[in-house]
């Protein structure tokens, strides 16, 4: 008896766990809640945003609509982290609520893509559902390594330090409280060893902050010193040698092939490694220090090798926009394998041709768009002065206006701080906005009839 007890314990036993198994089977096929979408977009910042309501215009009914994947709450316009960094703006004009400006039209899921299955066309999320979708666009920007600087972290949360950084929404408030507090000493800023995006920021905010100081009246207590892991100050020539004659008037140092490693905080110095001689590593001590972070592809991509070149980029055909190995998937913006500069000004020119090829894409004709590389950069140099640098894949300049952009310029400063702001808010987030090319088309006319 005791033995047939036993026996039919395990036969309750064994039934009782079978039908718990089906019903977990049960909940687990309901929790694959399989939301079917035409348009997948990952990643709701600038160009997920231009896509989305591109998009949205064209597919709004379910299933055959868009859907954006972003975790955020906040969009922020990144370009006016410099301004704000120094003193130029307020940082609440920088944001919106991620809600207010995803197209209606759009559904956004308030989630996190961490797996991608691109052979069946799905990807899941950090909450456990799938989505199923036709198209794909990859818009995931770039991520900041701070941690990768050994000592950076400890600097930026101690109050009491003279680190600081425009590239994070958590850093660039405190940037012009310290920029106010130096009166003196060695004032150094870094440019990093790895991709950024908007590459002119690092120098924008030395510009600006050294035009602080020299109204102040304590330059001549001061030396400031823009340290920079490239081996030249500016990609295009035309505007390198703009900015190395504003350098040398302003008795600005720059250090070229100089990549910050490390930062002892209570002796305020950092350490560089030389490039040209990575053996060699350099200590400054500083009074001030303005830190662009490293910064790479986000860690799913890094775990999604099929993906992705070998940097860990979105691999794409940089004139289509269209994935090396997947004929469905698109990348737009600063996490892809695009050779051009990481601007704003780049996702407008993009947008455009990622569109294009999209909608040729589902109607079965061949991809037409092609995307020649074009990026800017509003290099401000001071309050009231800035280089418009506009450029293709060649660095090339490739220019709108009809005037000589190398000089430095009040109109394009005004651009900077009030138009573009603008433009991006009213037109180019809402999918009305395809970069400066018609304009410049216009004007070139002009030029070439004067």
């Amino acid at each position: 008896m005791e033995f047939l007890s036993v026996k039919y314990c395990h036969i309750i036993m064994n039934t009782c766990c079978s039908i718990h198994r089906a019903h977990r089977m049960a909940i687990l096929s309901a929790k694959e809640i399989h939301y079917s979408c035409k348009i997948l977009v990952v990643g709701g910042g600038t160009g997920g945003c231009t896509m989305a309501a591109k998009l949205s215009r064209k597919f709004d009914k379910a299933p055959n609509h868009v859907i954006v994947v972003e975790p955020s709450e906040i969009h922020y316009y990144q370009p006016m982290f410099t301004l704000i960094g120094g003193g130029l703006k307020k940082f609440q004009s920088s944001r919106r609520f991620m809600g207010d400006v995803l197209p209606k039209k759009a559904q956004w899921l308030k989630d996190s893509v961490t797996i991608f299955d691109p052979e069946s066309n799905k990807v899941m999320t950090n909450n456990g559902d799938t989505i199923q979708y036709e198209i794909m666009i990859v818009a995931m920007g770039l991520q900041l390594d701070w941690a990768k600087i050994p000592g950076l972290v400890d600097a930026l949360n101690d109050p009491d330090s003279q680190v600081c950084s425009i590239y994070g929404p958590e850093t660039v408030q405190g940037v012009f409280d310290k920029i106010k507090k130096t009166t003196k000493g060695s004032a150094i800023f870094t440019f990093p060893n790895s991709p950024v995006k908007c590459p002119g920021a690092p120098q924008k905010i030395a510009y600006i902050a050294e035009d602080f100081w020299t109204k102040r009246n304590h330059r001549k207590d001061m030396e400031v010193v823009y340290n920079t892991a490239l081996p030249v100050i500016f990609g295009v020539k035309k505007y390198a040698d703009a900015l190395w004659a504003v350098c040398e008037r302003r008795n600005i140092r720059v250090n070229l092939q100089s990549s910050l490693i490390e930062i002892n905080n209570f002796k305020k110095e950092a350490i560089f490694k030389n490039l040209k001689n990575p053996g060699e590593k350099i200590t400054q001590k500083y009074s001030f220090l303005h830190v662009c972070p490293p910064m790479g592809p986000p860690d799913v991509l890094k775990n999604h090798p099929a993906l992705t070149n070998e940097a860990a980029f979105l691999a794409i055909d940089a004139k289509t926009l269209k994935h090396c190995r997947f004929n469905n998937i698109y990348g737009i913006g600063d996490c892809t394998t695009t050779p051009n500069s990481k601007t704003m000004a780049a996702i407008a020119s993009q947008a455009k041709i990622v569109e294009k090829n999209i909608l040729n894409e589902l109607k079965g004709k061949a991809v037409q768009g092609v995307y020649n590389g074009y990026a800017s950069c509003p290099l401000v140099t001071a309050p009231g002065k800035c280089i418009l640098a506009e450029f293709d894949y060649n660095l090339q300049p490739l220019e709108t206006f009809p005037v000589d952009q190398k000089k430095e310029m009040w109109i394009m400063y005004f651009m900077k701080k009030e138009m573009f702001p603008f433009l991006y808010w009213n037109f180019m987030l809402k999918g009305y906005w395809n970069g400066p090319e018609l304009i410049r088309r216009i004007l070139n006319v002009f030029k070439k009839s004067s």
